[in-house]
């Protein structure tokens, strides 16, 4: 430790911290525009001087090291002097629109100028312009001219995304922050670019000129779309979300959210809002009142029990559905004696696990990793901040193996970070790829190996480095969960992980992926699986939260199957499933219910409402609830979503009971594929209702993509089936 002098007080620091590091420690702000505690130092905006004792002159303090009994002055003549030159300079080209930026009320630059600006500008001469730039849906360049280069923008694109889209080019007062030859910005996170940037230069192109700061209303939230559970500051006018933006929580998602957290809101205020109840009657859908809707659900429930059994009626639910409405939907199946739900809807094998299967870590710890291995998963696009963690690790020299089908994963560029080892194969030889891996192993330990393998280069050196270093994980993904042959692939994993000291676990796919299953969202001894449900063998189905077509294994197949239901019931916030749905309920979506979300790590995290319901809208566990009330059900007595969240065992407001926790397969280990289709993963701006209905997130080139993608694959389908 050394110690040191600031404004008079002494302050102990870590050796090779900078002043602005001691500063912070004491509580002492220092103004500052480069300066980010999660970026390298810059040091190129020169707000922060400060007068250090013995210096010749004011030094910056974000990249001034401290040295044992340095003293510094922060607030005396000298520094105050430095500073208030710098912010003349700083204006001197600045355009000084403040009445009309965006920005306005949340602007660095402006808090800053209060205290160090002078009253007018000695400067007389003409501003530089900066032309504005096209560079997506999502971010607006419009008024370069605001830019004070202290470069955030461009490390953290380099340095948190791993895609550096943004660069500096030209000198003096023709430097201009801009892409390379006319690209857009198309990370997964470039939103953050907009939170970071100190002045209004890069604002939200989709919030642009739609509220004032301080008209905003402030609420806390949780991100419902993947497994990262994102804290959230949802952004309300007038009972309206007007923006999203992170709310700091270093454990889960630091302060950095995605864009499909970020920008996914647009579609709360669609056109393709379900504002009422509506039943299909006569071929034309006809807007009812509650009463009416739920007594025709009841109803027929009833008919369709008394006639075909209770086996006949099912729910496949959506792991984006709250904990509460998943617990609630499987108590309204287990009441009308089915065993028939189930959340994982994208599923090729229905294997049973007695524990909850999660992230095998803690999401923090993705950080510190010093080996990884990440099975089928499309990281930077499925997992956007998990991807943004395994970066941090791999620049401290971890190393990063992966296996993966798809080709265009093997290039850094499409992990935008360096992978170490690949094995790049079909999904019907992962099993084989990590056996080859086990029998390297097992050969090195002189033990038996859990499956035959042959030795290859690529497996050798995975395992060679999964043998090295101390914190290690292995990561199953999306596609290795949704695999025919995910019991394999998890047993294997168990097996090296065992051997070589690794955790291992499912990065999980959506929000409430590990509450679906803590809430008992899976079918029972009897029960049909999700498979069997979208198979045509429901005669009522009830579709909490979802559509079967883009939403699960089965495709555009599920429509013809559900055509042949007597009765479907669909609850979404929005018109969704027209084409084979009898009933369609308005429920609420994130934002105008309460609820509880429990991320891949087993944090269970709790959120209220922070808008009224739109129209007739109402929240899916009140229907639920009234839904059973009608049944004549007994135990659905709930007067509030905490009620509820009271009667699950382990949702205690904090985490996951660690003996709930577990990722074990009991399944004997099978290389050969089963017959079967490549795994089915939802494209990133795919994944759910919400995000489907985004509109600048569908005019990204990622969306643009995913789509030019499944257009290629129906073709080809079109084509064989000729």
């Amino acid at each position: 430790m050394v110690e040191i002098e600031l404004d008079g007080q002494k302050v102990e620091v870590l050796e090779g911290s900078t002043v602005m590091h001691a500063a912070e420690k004491a509580g002492t702000y220092i103004p500052h525009f480069c300066y980010h505690k999660k970026l390298s130092i810059a040091a190129n905006c020169r707000m922060c001087l400060v007068d250090i004792e013995k210096a010749p002159k004011p030094m910056p303090a974000c990249a001034t090291p401290v040295t044992q009994g340095m003293i510094v002055r922060t607030k005396n003549d000298k520094a105050i002097k430095a500073q208030k030159g710098v912010m003349e300079f700083l204006l001197i080209n600045h355009p000084l629109d403040c009445p009309i930026c965006d920005q306005g009320g949340e602007c660095q630059l402006q808090d800053l100028a209060v205290g160090y600006g002078a009253s007018e500008s000695r400067y007389q001469e003409e501003k530089r312009v900066v032309f504005h730039k096209d560079v997506g849906p999502l971010v607006s360049m419009q008024e370069m001219s605001r830019c004070i280069h202290c470069t955030r923008c461009v490390r953290f694109g380099q340095e948190v995304a791993g895609v550096m889209e943004l660069g500096m080019s030209h000198r003096g007062e023709h430097a201009e922050i801009e892409t390379f030859v006319g690209m857009s910005v198309d990370s997964e996170l470039s939103g953050n670019m907009i939170d970071i940037c100190p002045v209004g230069a890069l604002t939200s192109k989709p919030f642009r000129y739609s509220a004032r700061t301080w008209e905003l209303s402030r609420r806390k939230s949780v991100s419902p779309h993947d497994s990262t559970g994102s804290n959230l500051i949802v952004q309300v006018k007038g009972n309206k979300v007007m923006r999203v933006v992170p709310l700091e929580n270093e454990d889960v998602n630091e302060c950095w959210i995605a864009d499909r957290d970020r920008f996914s809101y647009e579609a709360l205020n669609s056109d393709e809002r379900l504002l009422s109840p509506m039943l299909k009657q006569g071929g034309e859908w006809k807007s009812v009142d509650w009463q009416t809707a739920l007594e025709y659900v009841a109803n027929g429930l009833k008919q369709i029990k008394a006639d075909h059994g209770a086996n006949s009626i099912g729910t496949l639910a959506s792991p984006h559905s709250t904990l509460e409405e998943l617990y609630l939907a499987a108590s309204l199946m287990h009441g009308l004696g089915s065993d028939n739900i189930d959340y994982r809807l994208r599923n090729a094998e229905f294997s049973t696990a007695a524990s909850v299967r999660w992230l095998g870590t803690s999401i923090a710890s993705l950080s510190e990793l010093q080996r990884v291995l990440v099975i089928g998963s499309n990281l930077r696009k499925d997992h956007p901040l998990f991807a943004q963690r395994i970066r941090q690790s791999v620049g401290k020299g971890c190393a990063l193996s992966t296996i993966n089908s798809v080709a265009e994963l093997a290039s850094p560029d499409a992990w935008a970070m360096p992978v170490a080892h690949s094995v790049l194969s079909g999904s019907a030889t992962w099993a084989q790829a990590l056996a080859d891996i086990a029998a390297v192993i097992a050969a090195d330990k002189g033990i038996a190996a859990p499956a035959a393998g042959q030795p290859s280069d690529a497996a050798k050196a995975i395992a060679k480095s999964l043998q090295g270093g101390e914190r290690k994980a292995i990561l199953l993904g999306n596609a290795a969960a949704h695999h025919a042959n995910a019991a394999s692939l998890l047993s294997l994993a168990n097996w090296i992980g065992a051997q070589t000291g690794a955790t291992v676990g499912y990065l999980t796919e959506a929000a409430n992926t590990v509450g679906a299953q803590l809430a008992g969202a899976l079918p029972g001894a009897q029960g049909f699986n999700a498979g069997q449900m979208l198979d045509g063998k429901l005669k009522a189905v009830v579709l909490l939260n979802n559509e079967p077509e883009f939403d699960s294994a089965a495709g555009a197949k599920a429509r013809a199957s559900l055509n042949l239901a007597q009765m479907v019931v669909t609850l979404s916030p929005f018109k969704a499933n027209m084409s084979f749905s009898d009933v369609l309920l308005p429920i609420a979506p994130f934002t105008e219910t309460s609820g509880t979300f429990v991320n891949a790590e087993g944090r269970v995290q709790g959120f209220h409402a922070v808008v009224k319901p739109l129209g007739e809208t109402r929240p899916a566990w009140k229907v639920l609830r009234v839904l059973a009330n009608l049944l004549g059900l007994p135990g659905f007595d709930f007067e509030s979503s905490q009620d509820v969240r009271a009667q699950i065992a382990g949702a205690d407001g904090v985490q996951v009971p660690a003996e709930r926790l577990g990722n074990s397969s009991d399944a004997g280990i099978k290389l050969s594929l089963p017959a079967g289709a490549e795994p089915v993963v939802a494209s990133i701006y795919q994944l759910d209702g919400l995000v489907r209905r985004a509109t600048s997130l569908q005019l990204t080139a990622d969306a643009r993509q995913s789509l030019s993608h499944q257009a290629d694959v129906q073709a080809a389908s079109a084509e064989v089936a000729a």
